[in-house]
């Protein structure tokens, strides 16, 4: 994966992080991932930072990073119109190669990015060795239900329509092209990386999971 194919998509993921149904579920993700109050908070695949924001005043400090280096500029940039750019680090990285040090963060985020990658695994064990023993790992990944198909039903019977419509079934069209997992097979995963215990909750009527591993 090269940041340059993510370059032109700034206003489309932001404006996907700001739709109705990305909102709820960062929000939701933000709750299971622990007490971010004085923390040192890790989003890996940041985007433009809208999923730091929401937690920026609790935390210590909040750092992101992503591959593409139009969405740092563009995560520096809401943090500077939110004057909480003192609060925060962002930086252009590999979620393969994170640098940092061992036990940074007590809370590490990554959503809709780890089931991007070729081998899941290389970025799991990474979140996993920056995140400080009692911390949480907590990503947003698709099911196995996420295709197109479902996804249409789920924007018909709770009425997405327009832009919140399309996001949601580009994210379907991706994910069927990539990884998607079932609680269990995720669960085997991260233990077998170091986790002491998974637990997932189901968002989107089933077609995708945020899953929290506690360190």
């Amino acid at each position: 994966m090269e940041g340059e194919e993510f370059d032109q998509l700034v206003s489309f993921f932001d404006g996907m992080a700001r739709t109705g149904w990305l909102s709820s579920i960062h929000e939701k993700l933000k709750i299971q991932s622990g007490n971010w109050t004085g923390a040192n908070i890790l989003d890996v695949g940041c985007g433009t930072g809208r999923l730091l924001l929401r937690g920026v005043d609790e935390a210590e400090h909040v750092t992101g990073v992503d591959l593409s280096s139009e969405m740092i500029k563009a995560s520096k940039q809401n943090f500077f119109l939110h004057n909480r750019d003192y609060k925060s680090t962002f930086l252009v990285a590999d979620a393969y190669e994170l640098p940092f040090e061992n036990d940074r963060f007590q809370v590490s985020l990554s959503t809709c990015v780890m089931f991007l990658l070729p081998e899941p695994d290389k970025g799991l064990k990474e979140l996993i060795r920056v995140t400080s023993p009692g911390g949480t790992v907590t990503m947003l990944n698709p099911s196995k239900k996420m295709n197109q198909l479902n996804a249409y039903e789920y924007s018909k019977n709770n009425n997405l329509t327009g832009f919140e419509q399309t996001t949601l079934l580009k994210w379907s069209n991706v994910s069927t092209h990539r990884h998607r997992y079932s609680t269990e097979e995720l669960t085997a995963l991260l233990k077998v990386l170091g986790a002491k215990e998974v637990v997932h909750q189901v968002v989107l009527d089933g077609l995708a999971m945020i899953t929290t591993a506690k360190i």
